[in-house]
């Protein structure tokens, strides 16, 4: 990667990081609610009986509801693991799931490891995003799990980032290993920029 291209997505994203951290706690909850309801139409659009989501942060358009609402559906849910050497191990949601601090911080499950394979069985994936530009490119937070784990998959289903409003973005910087996104999942909408990855 140029160091150009570094340094416009360590700008952009301490810029986002900074916006999210000065959203008030209504802001966040009315968030909430509204992913929770873009993501359930999103689910039923595609029929998807298993999906992966991410357990969001704080500061993060918030996942939990919609994930607590999809496990009692009966939706198989993969929630991500990180691990040392840059790829994802999973584990299936379920009703009280404890949660952890895992690597950097994040708000992991706590339960039987699946590994980085698991996810070729889902039929949508859900992933954070620092911001999405219009043609679908992700711009994530500099660890590199989500674009290895899209990169690696032999069939990929769609894949749709979660962001708030403000985030979606006319262009974001990008290099070859960054990978594009099916469609975005904000508070208000759902947009898709192209027919689903094969």
């Amino acid at each position: 990667m140029s160091d150009a291209i570094a340094d416009a997505k360590r700008a952009l994203r301490a810029d986002l990081r900074e916006r999210r951290n000065l959203l008030s706690p209504q802001a966040r909850d009315a968030a909430a609610d509204g992913i929770r309801t873009q993501l359930d139409a999103l689910v039923d659009k595609h029929r998807a009986r298993s999906v992966s989501c991410f357990l969001s942060t704080t500061t993060e358009p918030g996942t939990r509801e919609f994930v607590d609402a999809a496990v009692e559906r009966g939706i198989r849910v993969l929630l991500p693991i990180t691990r040392a050497d840059g790829l994802l191990d999973w584990s299936v949601a379920t009703a009280g799931i404890d949660i952890a601090e895992g690597m950097f911080g994040l708000p992991e499950p706590v339960g039987e490891l699946l590994g980085p394979i698991a996810v070729n069985s889902v039929d949508l994936l859900i992933v954070p995003a620092a911001a999405v530009d219009r043609t679908g490119m992700r711009l994530g937070w500099g660890r590199g799990f989500f674009d290895k784990t899209l990169g690696s998959m032999e069939r990929c289903p769609p894949v749709y980032a979660v962001v708030y409003d403000s985030e979606v973005l006319d262009e974001v910087p990008s290099d070859l290993h960054d990978q594009r996104v099916t469609g975005v999942v904000t508070p208000t909408r759902t947009v898709t920029f192209a027919p689903a990855r094969s």
